[in-house]
């Protein structure tokens, strides 16, 4: 349980990237010690930038940041930084502390009992499964014992058993410990207080209570603000037009006229903008690439990976349009390898049909250039099937201002470059969908309209998810599930 003393305390702090790109504007928020908070916020709020703050990587334009003396602070990233993926597991702790360890091996080997994780110290990361990377960067975090604990989107490639794995951790974690995650039942398992970081205002509003409670909290006062602006405009409505009437008859009535026009501007400055985060992104449509039917892709073997050995197994799939399989497998079994290779037409066994297209959502968006401007990035996938102005309208639909759309890939958050990827996608008219784990990152309320332009699309589609709750939306019509060859 926490207790009263304030670790760490915003005071009326302000931090932006640039002049477009505010994150904070007098901030306030604190945390007491061995608190357990959920960091909320919509994709590309500045979630992550708060943590680069409370860690000293980022320093304030204004306000001040206080945090207890002698605290240290660890935090696990969403993904691991790609120039750091050609290191080997031991090279990548040993950057975890400024002074040489010793005993490192004795080190890793404790916290991957922590975050059951069993492999060689000698891997290199781009080696790993998409789970294996998430349980690293969790443990390059515990490794440190910090009193303050930052997890940006721990459960991201997780399976249900790493995810319960993480979640008792957590909740026996004496310490304190800020989470950032879309997982809800994850968040409410431990939850005890809730940092809102508002995309419109830039403020930070502090509740308390467990996730469920403070998410209903926030809508109810959401709907009390939408059924406020209802009456007033309503209300200015009715008075513009008697303002307008008395104008006309001139005289007296235009000296009331105008002092109405001004109670109407105090009206209108009390009606309040609708938050940016509660937009969801528009219902949108993959269209299927022109085909004539048959077979997509046949699948006739697959390779896994079995106490560190690789194994071919025999399977039989076949997809044709409208058809959807769902891979499922534990962590490290070899499924985002499997992806990889279907991609690129060099998985054994496999058979595409000769012209299909294919889209790939990559976990970790290494197919998106992050040199290339999101406008850039729209526009090849656009090809000459439509003009600018269609271009920034389907933007906008993926919540992509014009703002956005200058900004390079590689600077975007996470769910960003989700979003930017399934804009991509639904502008390039697959026949083949690869999609692996598509709602890491992704913003909670835009699940169902994802879900639902994956079930209307024409093609065939495969996919890997850990999230229950998206794959109950998505229509399957094939598993296979390649732990079954474990226990063989």
């Amino acid at each position: 349980m926490s207790s009263n003393e304030t670790i760490i305390k915003f005071n009326t702090v302000s931090f932006a990237w640039d002049a477009l790109k505010p994150i904070l504007d007098e901030a306030n928020f604190s945390v007491r010690k061995g608190s357990k908070i959920t960091l909320m916020g919509q994709n590309g709020a500045g979630k992550s930038t708060i943590f680069e703050l409370i860690m000293g990587a980022s320093k304030p334009d204004s306000g001040t940041i206080n945090i207890l003396s002698n605290m240290t602070i660890a935090t696990a990233r969403q993904v691991i930084p790609r120039p750091d993926l050609d290191l080997t597991i031991q090279e990548f702790f040993e950057k975890s502390f400024s002074k040489k360890v010793y005993d490192i091996d004795v080190k890793i080997k404790n916290v991957f009992e922590i975050v059951n994780l069993h492999i060689q110290n000698d891997r290199v990361l781009k080696s790993l499964s998409g789970g294996q990377q998430a349980r690293v960067l969790l443990a390059s975090a515990l490794i440190q014992d910090p009193d303050v604990l930052l997890l940006d989107e721990p459960t991201n490639n997780l399976d249900k058993a790493g995810i319960q794995h993480l979640t008792k951790f957590i909740q026996e974690y004496p310490k304190t410990c800020i989470v950032i995650s879309h997982d809800a039942d994850f968040l409410n398992s431990f939850t005890e207080g809730v940092l809102y970081l508002d995309i419109f205002s830039k403020k930070v509003e502090q509740y308390t209570g467990d996730y469920f409670t403070v998410v209903r909290e926030i809508k109810n006062r959401l709907e009390r603000e939408r059924m406020k602006n209802a009456r007033l405009e309503k209300d200015i409505s009715h008075r513009k037009e008697q303002a307008n009437f008395f104008a006309q008859k001139g005289g007296h009535l235009r000296d009331v006229s105008s002092k109405m026009k001004k109670q109407i501007e105090k009206l209108e400055g009390d009606i309040v903008e609708v938050r940016r985060e509660d937009k969801t992104i528009r219902d949108f449509n993959i269209i299927c690439q022109d085909d004539s039917g048959g077979d997509i892709i046949t699948l006739d073997s697959v390779t896994i990976s079995k106490n560190h050995k690789f194994l071919d197994k025999k399977v039989n799939v076949r997809l044709t349009k409208k058809e959807r399989l769902l891979l499922q497998g534990p962590n490290g079994i070899g499924k985002t390898t499997l992806l990889e290779k279907l991609a690129s037409g060099h998985a054994k066994g496999e058979h595409i049909k000769p012209g299909t297209k294919i889209a790939y959502y990559r976990q970790d968006f290494s197919n998106l250039d992050f040199n290339a401007t999101v406008y850039q990035t729209l526009s090849k996938a656009m090809g000459d099937r439509g003009t600018e102005q269609s271009l920034r309208a389907h933007a906008a639909g993926f919540l992509i201002d014009n703002e956005l759309l200058k900004a390079k890939i590689g600077s975007l958050s996470e769910g960003q470059k989700g979003l930017v990827a399934f804009a991509a996608i639904s502008l390039g008219r697959p026949g083949l969908l690869i999609l692996d784990e598509p709602t890491n990152h992704i913003n909670f309320r835009h699940i169902p309209v994802i879900a639902r332009a994956i079930n209307e699309f024409e093609g065939a589609m495969i996919l890997v998810s850990h999230s229950p709750d998206f794959v109950e939306q998505v229509k399957v019509d094939q598993i296979l599930d390649l732990g079954k060859f474990l226990e063989k």
